[in-house]
């Protein structure tokens, strides 16, 4: 069983039925959440929360996940953030070209329930051995 006690986490997803699942399972987990529905709202709400870490949606309209993830990475404050894809683009390549660019994990949508926790757990836990 995941220790989820020390997190507190941001999602930045622009359609509510997504987080809306993802809140579920953290609700069940008692693990602290705000949501921003957009990029250019979530960066605000990162700078007043200072999450344990973020899931970010990579395609969203006006400022997408990617340009969301290039100002994180930028900005002093925030750039050592734990920042993980949470998106619906399985295409070959993407895993590895969203790893190349900076995110600290990879995680596809329908998400597993199952594995969720498990799998951000193994994702903080790699990003704290860097």
């Amino acid at each position: 069983m995941v220790d989820t006690s020390s997190w507190k986490v941001v999602i930045i997803d622009d359609e509510p039925d997504n987080i809306g699942v993802v809140a579920f399972i953290f609700d069940f987990q008692n693990v602290p959440m705000r949501t921003a529905n957009s990029g250019e709202t979530g960066l605000a709400l990162l700078r007043e929360e200072k999450p344990t870490f973020l899931l970010l949606d990579l395609q969203m309209p006006k400022m997408t996940g990617w340009e969301v993830l290039k100002v994180i990475r930028e900005d002093a404050q925030l750039k050592e953030l734990v920042v993980i894809a949470l998106t619906a683009h399985a295409m070959a390549g993407d895993r590895e070209k969203a790893l190349a660019v900076g995110f600290d994990g990879y995680i596809t949508k329908p998400i597993s329930p199952a594995t969720f926790i498990q799998t951000i757990d193994e994702i903080i836990q790699l990003r704290i051995k860097q």
